[in-house]
């Protein structure tokens, strides 16, 4: 064990754990910079509420993103590591409709749990998903039966449609679809087939009609007013700027008064009740006005480094499970990434996806921490087989 660390320790991959403690901390800054207002007003909170929690959420976001880092990436593959994860991650995917709260903000997604806070278990799914595909193409691969629809294929896309029709029902559509791309990265990454990616895309359309059938006959009860409203606002938010597209709207306000300068750390004005919930999936609008250009390289810079160091790594490894993580990992990031800003931008409409590392939020700092511990574990064997 001893010889596994050093090893490990001297091939750490320093510019990973640079970008991710930068982005970390810079996020727990804007989180204060962005919510001290809001939470006094709304909610009656101190004004380092939300700082206090999220500082919370890195001491035990750290130490999972370290714990990861050093528990090698080959244990995934073990059967009963494999099937408690997804049994949990289902578990928690029921109870959810069970006990779950959020429906204020539009979508049923977390479980408060007394004295701890609150769970989200879509976050969960995010990276079981991911780790699991990994780790079961890796098996087949190494079975020769990866091209097999039957034996290979047809269980783990089985579980992936579950998982998002349940998730879908909440109505977490964003998370939903993130998933979805996240898995087929994993998919595209293990080497398979090109004529068998195509059947397989082919059999997840078809195994989600009957998702979208169910959300067609509870159309009214899914496409909710908020939700019907963002759709329009998307399309011209000025037009609905005192109702669905008011959010959007003041956060092209926020954008464009930031300029290149920013009108400086804590001199945002479009916090001070005009962008609701300003610290969770429109913080980067509080930090484009703030901090301007310079903010906005750091965030977008340092997720973009994220992608491509992991997309990097998945090229260059020689395992199938290291580089199918890596790829997976990689692309859930960026997606994440580019739904967030998008939304924020007019790109797409706004779904409520936290903004990797910089959102106010428990489950998504500490499940991306350990996604990226992941990562950073599959970069060290990467760079340990190469030197030897």
């Amino acid at each position: 064990m001893g010889k596994y660390f050093k090893r490990m320790i001297k091939n750490f991959d320093y510019p990973l754990f640079t970008v991710y403690l930068v982005l970390c901390l810079f996020g727990l800054v804007m989180i204060y910079s962005s919510s001290m207002v809001w939470g006094v007003n709304r909610y009656g909170y101190e004004p380092d509420h939300y700082y206090r929690r999220q500082l919370l959420n890195l001491a035990i976001a750290i130490p999972a993103f370290l714990f990861a880092s050093f528990f090698p990436f080959q244990n995934y593959k073990r059967k009963k590591l494999m099937v408690t994860s997804i049994v949990v991650m289902f578990i928690l995917l029921v109870l959810v409709h069970i006990l779950g709260s959020g429906d204020h903000v539009g979508a049923q997604s977390w479980i408060k749990i007394p004295g701890f806070g609150s769970i989200q278990p879509s976050e969960i799914a995010k990276l079981v998903i991911i780790v699991y595909f990994a780790s079961v193409f890796a098996k087949k691969s190494e079975a020769g039966t990866l091209d097999s629809i039957n034996k290979s294929i047809g269980p783990p896309v089985s579980i992936l449609i579950l998982a998002i029709g349940s998730i879908m029902m909440e109505t977490d559509i964003g998370t939903s679809l993130i998933i979805i791309m996240g898995a087929f990265s994993v998919i595209a990454a293990s080497g398979i087939k090109f004529r068998t990616f195509t059947k397989l895309s082919g059999i997840v359309m078809l195994a989600m009609i009957p998702i979208a059938t169910i959300l067609y006959f509870a159309w009214d009860t899914v496409m909710t007013d908020g939700r019907k409203g963002r759709i329009l606002s998307f399309l011209n938010p000025f037009d609905y700027a005192q109702g669905s597209g008011y959010q959007i709207a003041n956060g092209y306000i926020a954008i464009g008064s930031g300029g290149i300068k920013g009108l400086g750390l804590g001199n945002s004005i479009q916090k001070m009740g005009y962008l609701p919930e300003p610290q969770t999936d429109v913080i980067m609008a509080v930090i484009s006005e703030e901090t301007g250009i310079f903010g906005t390289i750091i965030v977008i810079g340092g997720l973009g480094f994220i992608v491509m160091r992991a997309l990097y790594i998945a090229m260059r490894t020689k395992d199938p499970q290291a580089r199918m993580l890596a790829a997976g990992i990689g692309s859930v990031i960026g997606i994440q990434t580019f739904v967030n800003v998008g939304g924020l931008t007019g790109l797409i409409p706004l779904t409520g996806v936290p903004l990797p590392f910089i959102s106010y939020g428990g489950t998504s700092m500490i499940l991306l921490s350990l996604s990226l511990g992941i990562l950073m574990n599959v970069s060290m064997f990467t760079k340990y087989q190469k030197n030897k």
